[in-house]
């Protein structure tokens, strides 16, 4: 019975087996249901089991590999989030005037905090000599690309290692939210070198202020001045007229002011001073002078005849003449008064010869305005800028399709007309020259004057002229105040100093529509000590006010605020 018991306890009904349509469970077969399990297979357990050991393996190769063999590279990554490096930008040296009187310094914007800002003073006439600068540059992530200032024109430019320092380093510990823990100075900044200009910031400002009142008067395209002391070399004054504005060339952020200056025809950004060549004209005679008297080519007291023209036999037309004109009827003139009254006829005899007077002669005509400084720029100077020309046979084949030189050329060149070109730079050196009996000075536009490399200068640089006799350029000297006292420059006979002085007017083109004002000369005359230049250029050729006017109204303004000058 128990057996019995049992089998009927485990015996299954039919209705368990055999299930009609109807009586189907309502299985979701998407989900598996009415399915049979099956066991994991051994295989699935081990392939399951080595892809997790692979992955334990993978993990243990890394940790080994970024604690053991990379563990320094990572740990000076992980300071470095915590440890900033930052620059400590250098402040750009100062310049001063002669004087001590501010020109160009550095001030801080209370929205810009990583380097200093660069200011100028405002007065006329000190942008084109100092220049402007450039700022240092971030990219798009606020990093430094360029991490000093640059001087893009003038001072700024020319004395640019000097006056930028070095930049310093600090570091600024954070942390985690990067807010600043500490700061450690690695490399202090070094400032840059004050610099003390020989330039007279007021005289500055109004010779510029007189060559561009004249300028605007009579219709000159622009214009420029310089005053150098003949013993030292020392510029007390260099302007360029017209200039830029170097407070709006810094900052850079007046768009249309900038565009006026680079758009403006009569060109802001030439430093006429020095890059300016122009036909220098009369003022060149002085010199010839000397050179004549040194040649032994005229006594300075034999006269020559000005009759208003000179008829010179044309060698390649038998019969014909070519004419060459004085700007007057000068009448008989020594070389004093042919000086005084600024006479072609006399010059070009001396320059080229006529009838019985030998001429100096194209060669020497080179050779002694090279000697004084003409035709060449002016080595390890702020001032070098451009050489210029002295026209020369070898001159000519070169720019005239391969010409023959010409008598006619060498009277021309002997007047500074034909192609001769210099700056005023050279000009007032070559007057300078003259003034301190001979010697050539290369100026200087830092008191104590220092190179661009730091190098000192102790004492002025210059080179002596071979000429044999003082009483050369005493005999120029003569002429050049006779020309104040009775001749073409009265109008600078002041009561106040007395000054010696050569006019010229250059013209210009074929059609001589346009010329150039010029004035140099020297004073006090009886114990000379300062050179000046002055130069109006391209105005019309009617203009009845030019130079000398410039130079007159500057020696007005001195007698009243700066006398000392003129003693």
């Amino acid at each position: 019975m128990k057996k019995r018991s049992n089998y009927l306890q485990n015996e299954i009904d039919p209705d368990e087996i055999f299930l009609d349509s109807s009586n189907l469970p309502q299985f979701d077969t998407h989900q598996f249901e009415g399915r049979i399990e099956k066991s994991i297979t051994r295989r699935t357990v081990f392939y399951t089991g080595a892809i997790f050991v692979l992955i334990a393996l993978i993990f243990l190769y890394r940790l080994t590999a970024l604690q053991v063999a990379e563990g320094s590279k990572y740990k000076g990554v992980s300071e470095n989030n915590r440890l900033h490096h930052s620059l400590i930008f250098s402040e750009r040296g100062v310049v001063t005037d002669r004087n001590g009187g501010l020109l160009a310094w550095n001030t801080m914007d209370a929205s810009q905090t990583d380097y200093s800002l660069r200011a100028y003073a405002t007065e006329p006439g000190l942008s084109s000599l100092l220049g402007y600068v450039k700022y240092p540059k971030k990219d798009k992530s606020g990093f430094y690309y360029n991490t000093e200032y640059s001087g893009a024109d003038g001072i700024e430019k020319y004395y640019n290692s000097l006056m930028t320092g070095e930049n310093g380093l600090k570091i600024t510990e954070t942390n985690a939210l990067g807010a600043p823990l500490s700061e450690s100075m690695v490399r202090p900044a070094k400032r840059g070198e004050n610099l003390t200009l020989t330039i007279d910031k007021g005289l500055q400002a109004e010779m510029y202020k007189s060559i561009r009142d004249v300028s605007e008067q009579s219709n000159f395209h622009g214009g420029a001045g310089v005053l150098m002391d003949i013993k030292t070399g020392e510029v007390l004054s260099s302007v360029s007229y017209p200039e830029y504005d170097s407070n709006v060339m810094t900052d850079g952020s007046d768009v249309t002011a900038i565009n006026n200056f680079l758009t403006n025809e009569n060109n802001p950004f030439l430093d006429r001073v020095t890059s300016g060549q122009y036909t220098p004209g009369s003022i060149v005679k002085p010199l010839f002078a000397v050179a004549a008297l040194q040649e032994g080519v005229i006594a300075p007291s034999k006269q020559i005849e000005s009759t208003g023209s000179m008829k010179v036999p044309n060698p390649y037309k038998p019969g014909e003449f070519s004419i060459f004109k004085d700007w007057r009827v000068n009448g008989w003139t020594d070389m004093r008064h042919a000086i005084a009254v600024s006479s072609d006829i006399y010059f070009y005899q001396v320059g080229g010869g006529f009838g019985d007077q030998k001429g100096l002669g194209i060669t020497n005509i080179d050779k002694y305005a090279s000697m004084f400084g003409l035709g060449s720029s002016i080595e390890n100077s702020y001032f070098s800028g451009k050489k210029g020309v002295i026209p020369t046979p070898a001159w000519k084949k070169v720019n005239f399709n391969g010409e023959d030189w010409r008598l006619g050329d060498t009277y021309n060149t002997s007047i500074g007309q034909y192609g001769f070109q210099v700056t005023p730079i050279q000009a007032v050196r070559a007057i300078a020259t003259v003034a301190n009996s001979g010697k050539l000075l290369t100026p200087s536009i830092l008191k104590g004057e220092i190179g661009p490399t730091g190098s000192t200068v102790v004492n002025p640089t210059f080179s002596t002229l071979p000429i044999s006799s003082a009483d050369y350029y005493q005999i120029a000297r003569e002429g050049m105040r006779l020309a104040v006292t009775d001749g073409t420059l009265t109008v600078l006979n002041v009561p106040y100093v007395s000054i010696a002085a050569k006019s010229g007017t250059a013209e210009l083109g074929t059609q001589k529509k346009y010329i150039n004002s010029w004035v140099v000369g020297f004073f006090p005359y009886d114990h000379p000590r300062y050179a000046f230049a002055a130069l109006l250029e391209r105005g019309p050729a009617k203009a009845t006010v030019g130079a000398t006017a410039a130079m007159k109204n500057l020696f007005e303004w001195m007698s009243i605020y700066d006398g000392d000058y003129l003693k």
